[in-house]
């Protein structure tokens, strides 16, 4: 399988299917997937094109075109005349290289090819020659080199060949790093069947530094027990591979290296030299070899690690345990000595020499301080070592349960929060233990815990005279009210807190409860406004006070839900929020909400594109990983509503499958995805999914405007009966519901019941609300334009209609169709569109950049791969931007922006 190499891969394609003569090199070292890349091109290639492939080997430079002869083995067809002719060496070199070169014509001709040099950094002189001969033909072919940058020196013959080939043509370099963390997730997850659990995923990445190769090589040999994958042993054959890459180094360095790997993945200088009390200047000669051997790697400043941590693994292996054991007693003695010592370096050495009482302190120290510079999982993992000798330790509990929550193991988090509060010694404790547990247990989907938690925060808050404890108590409650869905006693409970926070100086529990109040303000709509100022107040003072979290929280609050016009600087916000959230180490927000931000930012644009493209990048993501809770998959509900939007209802119904097998905090979710799906598509079950959906909503204490709006134009489209039409809005619309969807959907209902004069003054009065989104906002307008139509005023509705084009300009799905429809009813789609098209009116940026590479002739695949986006995205660009310039063919689109100068 092949993973993270996406980018890479639509870029060879691209160059394959060009039709003219393209090179192209692959870099990377051992076992990072050049030649899994070059499979996976192959693969896909059209029937009609040339495929050769030949490796050099070890050796391969005395051995004049071998990978040309290794390319033509057992071909049909190959001229053994011609071959002799190759391998005799009283001929002169230019004669072979013709050889050489007529061999490949007659296996190639003029049909299209794709030619590799697998490993030229092994490749001989000849070889060398022949690939840049071959570079400077004409034809449709795609030269390929593959080569390890580790091992090319000035003394091979890629050396000089690289050089040259920057000079005199123009290279794509494609330089394979390792798969990141996301990439392991989603490899393991591909070669599993199923997503692994974080720890697995960060114990694999760690083992195998994201190197493909030995990631697959652990993968094979693993048990059944996914839980185990991180844990597994070596397979016999891949140790000894690794441990060969030291056996040939002298005795002392091999000591060197022994001593190394038992220090662990960083090595600093000053603790290799004291364990082995190795002189200054010898250790740098050694060191320098084991770099140069490419056995380590300089990770910084007098630190080094291991270019591959499995090598480390293989050789501590093979060591006695009595000789670890004393190394890392050593190691011990020199960081104890040492104030500034990195309290993991200590645990982890105490912990092998046996030292628990050294592990426990440096735990203590350690996770508060890995905490504080936002390395959750480091700081869980720390607290974790000292939990193993002292399991009942409030201190630690306290850490492990924040570490737990910040890094999204919910399991883990509920579990330790849960110890923390039973195992507390005091109010103060107590109070904090169930603070962090009513948060973890919403995000984790446990209301049962939620509410006994809240509840044991009440029954502390009547005990407690006023001071700071009863105000941190007050804080706690207010959250717990706020995930209970109380508005009103959120506020009273804020509001309190805020109080005695006042009266007792106490700046961060103020700081708490302002957010609380803030959120909950924001739920109803005649005290939001209010309640985004509060939000908004309160975010420079969190800064100051290193609260990273509550920062963040207000600041991801105020991107999901401030209408498109206050304030305008909302992308600013979203990376403010990433960066405190990264300070926090708060990973759902850092990456998942983000996302998710991003989206939403471009739905606020109006660029329907965009916003797919953002949700789709961050549940590539997440989607490796085995989460549960309340956001199991963070983006699926969004995407699936954006499909829908953009009319892509088999990719809205691939999604919707998976949400369907997760647990759903909102009743309502699924059967409102489904009933929309059903709709949209005419199927004859859609009256059945609105009976779902119904007894779904009356569970669910709040109502949804903007789902009152998706759900009824659904309906509309469907063709339901009026009576259920009316049925579903007396439903959706509740006393909570903002103004501005319940206006936009009785006028909807108005007009679907014919009453357009009512209609009318109900879509003219949210159409250019800034409350409501940019697409919503023209589907307002195509109403009041309908409705104009239908009373005659043909000039006022073309005007609703043009102002629901601009706002509709990046955008796409049903809310385009009825723009279509409205236009040609009001006869728009004729020369006055031509000449807008002409103009390219109502292109944005991105799509202007699409349009001039259309225009260019590239297709939809070459599109994607230059602008790094999916081929339906690109896809999606190419239609809009179709629709936009009023045409029908790329030949126009390409005759459109000559005419206007573009």
């Amino acid at each position: 399988m092949m993973v993270g190499r996406d980018g890479e891969l639509r870029r060879l394609v691209q160059l394959a299917e060009a039709g003219r003569p393209a090179v192209a090199v692959i870099a990377g070292e051992p076992g990072i997937g050049k030649t899994r890349l070059v499979a996976e091109l192959t693969l896909g290639l059209p029937t009609d094109t040339k495929v050769l492939i030949g490796h050099a080997e070890p050796g391969s430079l005395s051995r004049p075109y071998e990978v040309l002869l290794d390319a033509i083995d057992g071909r049909p067809g190959v001229s053994e005349a011609v071959l002799d002719e190759l391998t005799d060496p009283h001929r002169s070199p230019v004669q072979r290289l013709h050889s050489g070169l007529s061999l490949l014509a007659d296996q190639i001709g003029n049909a299209p090819a794709v030619i590799v040099f697998e490993d030229l950094h092994w490749a001989d002189s000849e070889s060398a020659a022949l690939f840049e001969r071959l570079a400077d033909q004409e034809g449709p072919r795609l030269l390929i080199g593959t080569y390890r940058p580790d091992e090319v020196s000035g003394r091979q013959p890629i050396g000089a060949l690289l050089a040259r080939m920057e000079r005199r043509h123009t290279l794509t370099h494609l330089r394979l790093g390792r798969l990141t963390e996301a990439d392991t997730a989603a490899y393991v997850a591909s070669a599993l069947g199923s997503p692994a659990p974080y720890r697995t995923i960060a114990a694999l990445h760690h083992r195998t530094g994201g190197n493909p190769f030995f990631l697959e090589e652990l993968l094979r040999s693993a048990p059944d027990d996914i839980e185990s994958l991180g844990d597994a042993p070596l397979p016999w054959s891949l140790a000894e591979a690794l441990r060969r890459q030291v056996e040939s180094l002298p005795a002392d360095i091999r000591h060197l290296v022994e001593a190394a790997a038992v220090l662990g993945y960083r090595i600093p200088f000053d603790l290799l030299a004291a364990v082995t009390a190795t002189g200054e200047d010898e250790l740098i000669a050694a060191l320098r070899e084991l770099v140069g051997s490419g056995v380590l790697v300089e990770s910084g400043e007098d630190e080094f690690s291991f270019r591959h941590a499995l090598v480390r693994e293989s050789i501590t292996g093979a060591m006695l345990a009595r000789q670890r054991r004393r190394m890392h007693e050593a190691a011990l003695e020199v960081l104890l000595r040492d104030d500034d010592a990195d309290p993991a370096l200590i645990a982890h050495h105490a912990a092998a020499a046996g030292r628990y009482d050294d592990v426990v302190a440096a735990a203590r120290r350690g996770a508060p301080l890995y905490l504080s510079i936002g390395s959750a999982y480091q700081a869980l993992q720390l607290a974790e070592a000292g939990l193993d000798e002292v399991p009942d330790d409030v201190e630690l509990l306290c850490y492990a349960a924040r570490a737990a929550w910040l890094a999204n193991l919910l399991d883990d988090a509920v579990r330790y929060a849960r110890c923390w509060r039973d195992r507390a010694t005091d109010v103060s404790d107590r109070i904090d233990a169930l603070h962090l547990l009513i948060r973890v247990a919403f995000d984790a989907d446990e209301p049962a815990e939620l509410s006994t938690a809240a509840h044991q925060v009440e029954r502390l808050v009547a005990g407690l005279a006023p001071g700071p404890e009863a105000a941190r108590a007050m804080t706690a409650l207010a959250q717990g009210m706020a995930l209970l869905g109380d508005v009103g006693a959120t506020v009273d409970w804020a509001d309190r807190a805020i109080a005695l926070a006042d009266e007792f100086d106490l700046p961060r529990i103020r700081l708490a409860a302002l957010v609380e109040k803030g959120v909950a303000m924001t739920e109803r709509p005649d005290s939001a406004p209010a309640g985004w100022a509060i939000l908004s107040d309160l975010v420079d003072e969190a800064e100051r006070c290193d609260e990273w979290v509550l920062a963040a929280r207000a600041l991801n609050h105020m991107i999901q839900d401030l209408p498109p016009s206050l304030p305008s600087d909302h992308g600013d916000l979203l990376e403010r929020m990433r960066v405190d959230a990264e300070r926090a180490g708060f990973e759902q927000m850092a990456v998942a909400a983000y996302y998710s931000g991003r989206a939403r930012l471009a739905v606020r644009e109006g660029d329907l594109a965009a916003a797919i493209e953002a949700l789709e990048a961050g549940r590539r993501l997440n989607r490796g990983y085995r989460r549960r809770g309340r956001r199991a998959d963070y983006h699926g509900h969004f995407l699936t509503g954006l499909y829908l939007e953009a009319g892509r209802l088999d990719d809205a119904a691939a999604v919707l499958d998976e949400l369907r097998a997760q647990p759903q905090p909102v009743a309502t979710a699924i059967p409102g995805l489904a009933l929309h799906l059903a709709a949209r598509r005419g199927a004859p079950e859609v009256g059945a999914w609105l009976d779902e959906f119904l007894v779904a909503l009356a569970k669910q204490s709040w109502r949804d405007g903007e789902q009152a709006h998706d759900l009824i134009s659904a309906a509309l489209a469907a063709d339901l009966p009026l009576a259920r039409l009316d049925q579903l809005r007396a439903e959706l619309i509740g006393p909570e519901s903002w103004d501005q969807h319940r206006r936009l959907v009785d006028a909807q209902l108005d007009e679907a019941h014919r009453r357009f004069a009512e209609a009318l003054p109900g879509y003219q009065a949210v159409a250019d609300e800034p409350l409501l989104m940019p697409a919503v906002g023209g589907t307002a307008h195509l109403g009041a334009a309908r409705c104009l139509l239908a009373l005659g005023r043909t000039d006022e509705a073309c005007r609703h209609a043009e102002a629901a084009g601009s706002k509709l300009a990046s955008w796409g799905g049903w809310r385009v169709a009825e723009l279509t429809a409205v236009r040609a009813e009001l006869g728009l789609a004729g020369p006055a569109a031509a000449a807008a098209g002409e103009r390219g009116d109502g292109l944005t940026r991105r799509e202007r950049e699409v349009a001039r590479l259309l225009a260019a002739g590239l297709t939809n695949a070459e599109l994607a791969g230059m602008l790094h986006i999916s081929p339906k995205t690109a896809a999606v660009h190419v239609s809009n931007i179709l629709r936009k310039l009023a045409v029908s063919s790329r030949t126009e689109v390409a005759a459109r922006l000559g005419g206007s100068g573009d």
